[in-house]
């Protein structure tokens, strides 16, 4: 119960130190501020989440029910870093005056990062039946 309240306490001190922040600023600052603020949650309830949702249904219909935990875990980690990293992956924003704005190959990370959950979601069946032989459910934590 102490660390819960301890970490609570955090986050209040966090959100008030972020709200003196913002109470700092100009008007247009704060303004701005408040639209990215909101269109990060219209971005993420008008496209990210219906576009990772209706990915993970088309794709659970076609694999077999033993394997659509993992499926729709791996597509949910996927599609949603793809869709978020879109704006990388496009190079948008580049400038040809400042070769330190978006320096790295993106494309590159994002398919080392793509195969990596491709493994990882192939690993983990077999591997949690090797842990838990017999077992179809995932491993959750014991009751007791």
């Amino acid at each position: 119960m102490r660390t819960r309240l301890l970490i609570g306490a955090v986050g209040v001190a966090m959100g008030a130190f972020g709200a003196l922040r913002l109470l700092q600023l100009d008007l247009p600052d704060v303004i701005d501020a408040l639209l990215w603020l909101a269109g990060g949650v219209l971005l993420h309830d008008a496209v990210i989440a219906p576009l990772t949702i209706g990915l993970t249904v088309l794709a659970t219909r076609v694999v077999p029910p033993r394997a659509r935990v993992r499926v729709t875990v791996g597509l949910v980690v996927l599609a949603t870093v793809t869709v978020t990293a879109v704006p990388v992956l496009g190079r948008f924003g580049e400038k040809p005056d400042n070769p330190t704005i978006l320096d790295r190959d993106y494309v590159l990370g994002w398919v080392v990062f793509a195969v990596a959950v491709v493994v990882g979601t192939l690993v983990a069946g077999p591997l949690a039946r090797m842990v838990r032989p017999g077992k179809e459910k995932p491993l959750t934590p014991s009751a007791g």
